[in-house]
């Protein structure tokens, strides 16, 4: 067990003094080095080695003062000598030694003046002998103290990955593969984390391999084997006659080591690489990207994306901050003042329990782990600031354990890593109170453990596993499974939760874990829940599913964050876009909606009156699907759809060969357009046959081999109603084309503009099922749907293709609340200002829709037209100004649910005319 930091003080200044006047004979050169180490009671002789030669980069031979492999280097000098030529010296031996022997810290003296250098941080601190008493926490590496800053990308993560990765290669190669080599890599993993982490002692796994195991690699696998065994037994049942070398490691139990393996097999290459494992800084690796490490192993398409997989620590606190750790810290400050009160937060922060039931390796419960144990180092920092050293015992004061903490993992696997991550993390928050109040605190061998369940959670009754009244918060990160990304088992599982629920297949996999949760705080209405989902939850016709139901069990929403994108800068990965959702059974005085700017913006807070199921400060309306408008504003159809594998469908040189070759087929030819061609002005064309004679049709051969086409495509469908479509191959197979001037809106928009682009168009211009009509539409109707009042309905309700604008009928648009009582004077102030947005896009002939409406390029006179029209049309809704998008949003709910409650439907319905 290492020394206290008292004990290590005294030492230090014990040694100052008996070395103050000593001169430097080589002999007393060991003597003191060997005392220095003494000073944090570890055994010279053990770990070091003196005089250790390597050949330098000239071919000569130098002679290391003293190596601590993989660790420290010292160079030591007689008093007075040039700790900068020491320097130079220490680092001219680098090139004779491994890879994996090179130290990370160099120790230069003379007797009378240190400087340590830490290679890795890129720092150096200098002291004299009298002073290193007051220096010694710098050597806590020694000491068996060293604690570690996290980098989330720290490359010794992906080197790590790739590392273990070829070892895990190798052991399948050679039919070591399935349940076995998953549980062995994790015992590797876990040993190489504990050497470097304290649990064992510094470089006690790798001395093992590399001094009691053959060079071929024949005897290593029992040699592991052995080793397994001995971290399960307590000393007094090992063996009496055991290696000493074996018999000096801890009993870790906690059965990770219970269950017998088969043994084995390794060769030299596998010992080098299980070595090369060894050289790295396991200490430097969060025991929170434990489990995405472990995977990125059994997976080679992973290894070098293993950010792409991990759950950013940055991420998990966007969602456990709010849901319990703001509040706690915020009662820590209201009572740390006060002992008697603050002794209760302790004991109360012991009680407090998690559940994570898609766990997966157990991120989220991790890192919730460390931020409790943080909080309550904070805690015992205060109880204790006056008599640190009075206690002996430092684990009678630290309540918070792992066994507070339980999940579900479908995987057996990522089970058993989330729970060997949470010790990891255990016994690095151990090592900061041990630092803290200078006494090593250590929670081996292992007794309590975090409760996780190999299962379905969908399946399995979580009251099983924990009941409601001892559980405080539910955390994670469901998967999320769009309806075409469920498995067969994953819609039935979904089917079942949802048993009572119509139209519950349209929803994304997660929203089971909402009703689930749901039905589980029924048993204690004081629980918390927190999920991150995909946004799609929280936007169109899912809303209408999901959130009725919600709502009917008493959810309320306290706090969560809109849109914004959930990755990280690996490389390769696609950006998901996601919301979080924090909700109870009960309300809250304050909720919390954090906004994105964009989706890669920072979050900024809003302090909200109620967060309704579309993630804005609105009452709690929740709008289905609507066949026609809410306030009687003209029909919105689908544009048209050919149906037709492409056949008729021409591109720009498509259309100029045909006339080339049947000058005739001009006339039947059309522009068409989708969104896409629509917004960014590219030209498309189609042939348009509609009230062609077949007898036309037949004169023109290279247009009948386009019909013949669409026929041959029809026919071969698997859809019974495109096979009958084969019977009029010369049309679309879906016409809905206006016959009078229309509006056309993209289904799809980018999220970048402040407004969606929408036009008026002539029936000549046939426009593809991406665009939608209205057609009859007036410039009044253009001016509301291009204002930024119909654009922050649009924001809050439409879905999303990730973040872009998906624009909708049954959704958007029906739902849309028109102006309830405008006059003829508003209605002509709105057409005016849309009249002057349409003269302001005429002055820029050659701009598309998408150069115009780009927030980069946005001429000066759109961008003042639109805000005319916005100005106008909010005068239309209310004398008021509103001072935002919040504000409009707000409002317009709250217009939503008047015109829609049944007690005053029909008074609104009577005053309501056409618009």
């Amino acid at each position: 067990m290492p020394l206290s930091w008292n004990e290590i003080k005294d030492r230090a200044l014990k040694f100052s003094h008996e070395w103050a006047d000593e001169s430097s004979e080589d002999a007393e050169a060991k003597s003191f080095l060997d005392a220095f180490f003494n000073v944090f009671g570890v055994p010279r002789k053990r770990i070091a080695t003196f005089e250790k030669r390597v050949k330098k980069l000239d071919g000569k031979d130098g002679y290391i003062d003293l190596l601590w492999k993989g660790i420290l280097l010292i160079e030591h000098k007689s008093r007075g000598k040039d700790l900068d030529r020491a320097f130079q010296q220490a680092k001219d031996y680098f090139p004779g030694l491994k890879d994996r022997d090179a130290p990370r810290y160099i120790l230069v003296s003379d007797f009378a003046r240190f400087r340590l250098y830490d290679l890795e941080e890129g720092e150096r601190h200098e002291f004299t002998l009298a002073e290193f008493y007051k220096n010694v926490r710098l050597f806590g590496f020694i000491a068996g103290y060293q604690t570690t800053s996290f980098k989330e990308q720290n490359p010794v993560n992906i080197e790590a990955a790739e590392r273990m990765g070829r070892l895990h290669d190798k052991l399948k190669a050679i039919g070591y593969e399935g349940h076995s080599l998953e549980v062995y890599l994790v015992r590797l993993l876990f040993c190489l984390f504990a050497e470097d982490t304290s649990i064992f002692e510094r470089r006690q796994f790798q001395d093992l391999i590399e001094q009691s195991t053959a060079e071929d690699g024949r005897d290593l696998a029992q040699w592991l084997a052995n080793l397994f065994q001995v971290l399960n037994a307590a000393p007094d049942q090992r063996l009496k006659k055991l290696d000493e070398q074996l018999a000096a490691f801890p009993y870790v139990n906690g059965n990770l080591f219970a269950e017998q393996l088969p043994i084995a097999v390794f060769d030299s290459g596998m010992r080098q690489l299980l070595l090369d494992c060894c050289a790295l800084d396991w200490g430097q690796i969060s025991p929170a990207i434990f489990g995405s490490l472990f995977q990125s192993v059994m997976d080679a398409t992973l290894r070098r994306n293993l950010g792409a997989h991990y759950t950013t620590e940055k991420n998990i606190l966007k969602l456990i901050k709010p849901l319990f750790l703001d509040e706690l810290r915020a009662d820590f400050e209201r009572v740390k003042a006060t002992p008697k009160r603050l002794v209760e937060f302790h004991r109360h922060l012991a009680t407090l329990k998690f559940l994570d039931p898609a766990c997966g390796c157990g991120n989220f419960l991790v890192i919730a782990y460390r931020e409790l144990r943080l909080l309550e180092l904070d805690v015992l920092r205060e109880l204790h600031k006056t008599r640190a050293a009075d206690f002996l015992d430092v684990s009678q004061i630290v309540y918070v354990d792992v066994d507070q903490f339980y999940g579900i993992e479908i995987e057996e696997f990522p089970a058993q890593i989330a729970q060997t991550a949470l010790w990891l993390m255990d016994h690095q928050m151990n090592l900061r109170v041990s630092e803290e109040f200078g006494r090593y605190f250590s929670r081996l061998p292992l007794r309590k453990s975090a409760t996780i369940v190999h299962g379905n959670a969908l399946r399995i009754d979580w009251r099983g596993i924990i009941k409601p009244e001892a559980l405080s918060y539910i955390l994670g990160n469901p998967p999320f499974g769009g309806k075409q990304y469920q498995s067969d088992e994953q819609k039935q599982d979904l089917a079942q939760v949802f048993h009572d629920v119509p139209g519950a297949g349209v929803l994304d996999f997660v929203a089971a874990w909402y009703r689930n949760a749901a039905d589980y705080m029924a048993g204690n209405r004081a629980i918390r829940t927190a999920f991150v989902s995909t946004n799609s939850i929280t936007q169109g016709e899912q809303v209408g599913v999901l959130w009725p139901d919600m709502l009917r069990h008493g959810v309320k929403i306290h706090f969560a964050h809109r849109t914004f994108q959930w990755s990280s800068e690996a490389r390769g990965k696609a950006a998901v876009h996601c919301v979080i959702v924090g909700f109870a059974l009960h309300d809250a005085a304050e909720k919390r909606l954090f906004d994105y700017e964009t989706p890669q913006a920072e979050a900024h807070e809003i302090k909200a009156k109620n967060i309704n199921p579309y993630l804005v400060d609105a009452p709690d309306a929740v709008i289905s699907n609507r066949s026609v408008s809410l306030s009687n504003a003209p029909q919105v159809l689908f544009g048209s759809k050919p149906t037709d594998g492409g056949n008729l469908i021409l591109t720009h040189e498509e259309m100029k060969s045909l006339i080339m070759v049947e000058p005739q087929a001009s006339e039947f030819i059309r522009t068409y357009l989708s969104a896409q061609e629509f917004i960014n002005g590219i030209p498309r064309y189609c042939l348009w046959l509609k009230g062609c004679s077949p007898e036309r049709i037949r004169k023109m051969p290279k247009v009948l081999e386009h019909v013949e086409r669409v026929k041959k495509f029809r026919s071969a469908s698997t859809k019974e109603a495109t096979r009958e479509d084969a019977s009029r191959p010369s049309v679309f197979a879906e016409d809905r084309q206006p016959s009078k001037k229309f509006l056309a809106i993209p289904k799809t928009s980018s999220e970048r503009r402040n407004y969606i682009p929408i036009g008026f168009m002539t029936p000549d211009i046939i426009v593809a099922s991406e665009l939608f009509t209205i057609e009859g539409a007036t410039l009044y109707h253009f001016g509301v749907l291009s204002s930024a009042m119909h654009m922050a309905w649009v924001r809050s309700v439409c879905g999303r293709l990730k973040s872009d604008y998906r624009y909708s009928a049954g959704i958007v648009y029906n739902n849309f609340p028109w102006p309830q009582a405008i006059t003829d004077k508003q209605k002509q102030v709105i057409e005016d200002a849309a009249q002057a947005v349409l003269d302001a896009r005429a002055q820029f002939p050659d701009s598309s829709l998408a150069d115009l409406y780009d927030p980069l390029t946005m001429p000066e006179a759109l961008t003042k037209a639109h805000h005319k029209l916005d100005a106008a049309v909010d005068a239309a809704y209310a004398k008021r100004k509103f001072t935002g998008d919040s504000d409009r949003v707000a409002f317009l709910f709250e217009l939503y649910q008047q015109i829609t409650s049944p007690l005053v439907s029909k008074k609104v319905m009577r005053q309501k005319r056409a618009i």
